[in-house]
């Protein structure tokens, strides 16, 4: 994912550095399209987000960019920096499509990694540690006991209190 999201931001900056601030978004958008598809980059422009509520379809929200199926990135290019309110329009895309991450561009920026903004997702993120924690605690459980030669079981903190009482005796 940080690969992919790296050389996304390295087009916008290939984009910013020729065009510089100040144009419409649009402009940018094709823009940075261009770039992206010359490094081999796959996305949708312009993704539309079924946005549902008790199962039924409520409405669509757009996405600038959906990035290789991983990733959404929208574009802005206001002056200022990037609000909560891009923040929070992006993270609820991200819900919406189930994704860990998005980005934010503001084109707008004199220096562009001033408007570059990372957005995670915190219930997809949830999971993952949730996940994470589950299998290091599955893998601490099958090593916290082994058989000797004899088949005899035998527990890491048994182990553990010989060496503290040879440390106590020395």
């Amino acid at each position: 994912m940080t690969d992919i999201s790296r050389r996304v931001i390295g087009c916008a900056i290939e984009v910013h550095k020729a065009l510089g601030p100040g144009l419409p978004i649009e402009i940018y958008n094709k823009a940075l399209q261009v770039e992206m598809k010359s490094a081999d980059i796959e996305h949708v422009a312009d993704k539309k987000i079924d946005i549902r509520y008790q199962d039924k379809l409520v409405g669509q929200v757009t996405a600038s960019l959906f990035v290789e199926d991983r990733f959404i990135v929208d574009l802005v290019a206001r002056p200022g920096e990037v609000g909560t309110g891009e923040r929070l329009q992006t993270r609820a895309k991200l819900r919406a499509l189930e994704l860990e991450l998005g980005l934010v561009i503001n084109f707008a920026q004199r220096r562009l990694k001033d408007g570059l903004v990372r957005v995670l997702n915190p219930d997809q993120l949830k999971e993952l540690l949730e996940e994470r924690q589950k299998a290091q605690q599955e893998e601490y459980e099958d090593d916290e006991e082994y058989e000797d030669e004899d088949g005899e079981e035998y527990e890491d903190e048994e182990d553990d209190e010989e060496y503290e009482d040879e440390d106590e005796d020395e």
